[in-house]
């Protein structure tokens, strides 16, 4: 009988790194175990996020990721994964609001047209850590000013990068996407997917979760 390489690979639990989720995101986590995929710890970097002067959309996503994935502690036995997600406007770059005022001024940027949302991942093991870049194209339908103060009521803006979250209260805005929505959300999952399991982390059955 041929071996099952994915028996083999379950029933040696040792050969499988420890993976570590490089964030404090709730919904990174959910994200996660959408596709089976259960951390072994959390470990979430505090690094400056100001974008550098210049700094294109594409190369500061990439160098948060990587940033995070460089400033933790790591075992030899563990695996990390980091993410970092932003919305770009042109050449702008939206970051987090720092108030209900940024944030509107956020909104009315998006509001009527497209923009781009980019996440990118790094996946760190001993001395090498790879990148890979999502892009997802995003369209807002335009905004009424009612209906801008009632989004900006409900506090939904507040941590979200460009201001919003599409598995939240600005969905009504948004008509049409093209790309991955779980990269919006902030997790890219089928990129993440196939980066674990080059790297031997492979969904958890019910057996193993128990």
């Amino acid at each position: 009988m041929t071996p099952d390489p994915a028996a083999e690979a379950g029933a040696c639990p040792a050969t499988r790194p420890r993976l570590i989720l490089g964030s404090a995101s709730p919904r990174r986590l959910e994200l996660l175990a959408q596709i089976g995929i259960r951390p072994d710890a959390l470990r979430p970097a505090d690094i400056d996020e100001t974008p550098h002067r210049g700094e294109t959309a594409r190369d500061y996503v990439r160098r948060m990721a990587t940033e995070k994935a460089e400033a933790l502690p790591l075992a030899d036995d563990e695996l990390l994964l980091t993410a970092d997600t932003t919305v770009s406007v042109g050449r702008r770059i939206l970051g987090k609001p720092a108030d209900r005022a940024e944030a509107a001024a956020f909104m009315r940027l998006m509001s009527g047209r497209r923009h781009l949302v980019l996440t990118a991942l790094a996946l760190r093991q001993g001395g090498r850590t790879r990148l890979r870049l999502v892009e997802t194209r995003v369209r807002m339908r335009p905004i009424e000013p009612a209906a801008l103060e009632r989004y900006l009521d409900i506090g939904d803006w507040q941590g979200k990068a460009g201001a919003y979250a599409i598995q939240g209260a600005a969905a009504a805005f948004i008509p049409w996407i093209e790309g991955s929505f779980s990269a919006v959300v902030g997790l890219p999952l089928a990129e993440t997917a196939a980066m674990l399991a080059a790297a031997g982390i492979l969904p958890e059955t019910q057996g193993d979760a128990a």
